[in-house]
């Protein structure tokens, strides 16, 4: 991906080179990969940021350091920061998912987005928080809204991703087989209806139209593939030959 078609997102004062590498890996998990480093706490480059990035180290590598907010964000029209608290401020307020949307939006048109993430101890400052344009908050539990630095860059990284993603809500994985046919699940419903019959199953006789009727139903609903189907043939006939052997 293009990184002039992506937001930057931007540490500010991270505490610990661990997180600023559970950062960059959840970045790159989403196909990001501008990384901007406002001021670390234990400076700069960090063996246990590269340590804990677990193959995203060429994000820590062409990450932007910066001594302050104002020039982390210097090329930026739009910005966002990330925020659990209120704070006092007239800005709009986003969830992540309507954020990223946003910024997909703004990014089509020209424009150029960052996203703040204050440090760990008690994330964004109001002053950071009042250069930013917006703020996005995660919807959490207000008894313990805390988010780890790598949880809320994981987080925004995902709903980033899945704003344009097309990946279907759900696929069935066929492992090599396909979908039984109407003649197979025939095949299969004869073949219970007569070993069945000649065990006795449809008794009385004067209810054995609606058993029937019953059974093919049941098999009518169940989506089995070709080897289930020879499964099921499998077992009437082994079970058929137990018996004959009894």
């Amino acid at each position: 991906m293009s990184s002039d078609r992506q937001p930057a997102f931007v540490l500010v004062r991270p505490q610990m080179g661990e997180n600023i590498g559970a950062a960059a890996r959840a970045m790159w998990n989403f196909g990001l990969d501008r990384m901007r480093i406002v001021a670390p706490r234990d400076g700069w480059p960090n063996p246990r940021a590269v340590a804990m990035s677990s193959g995203a180290g060429r994000l820590l590598d062409d990450a932007m350091l910066a001594p302050d907010i104002a020039g982390a964000i210097a090329d930026c029209t739009y910005v966002f920061a990330t925020t659990a608290r209120p704070r006092g401020l007239t800005k709009p307020v986003f969830t992540p998912e309507q954020a990223m949307t946003v910024a997909r939006e703004k990014i089509a048109a020209g424009e150029k987005v960052a996203v703040l993430f204050g440090p760990e101890r008690a994330g964004l400052e109001n002053e950071d928080i009042a250069l930013a344009n917006a703020i996005v908050s995660v919807p959490v539990n207000p008894d313990f809204a805390s988010l780890n630095l790598g949880q809320c860059v994981l987080l925004t990284a995902y709903e980033w991703r899945r704003v344009a993603d097309q990946t279907p809500g759900e696929v069935m994985e066929m492992a090599g087989s396909d979908w039984a046919t109407a003649v197979e699940m025939d095949a299969l419903y004869a073949h219970y209806e007569e070993r069945l019959d000649a065990a006795g199953f449809f008794f009385p006789e004067t209810k054995a139209p609606g058993m029937k009727l019953n059974l093919r139903n049941l098999f009518s609903r169940l989506p089995l593939t070709r080897a289930d189907v020879q499964m099921l043939h499998g077992i009437m006939r082994q079970m058929v030959r137990w018996k004959d052997r009894s």
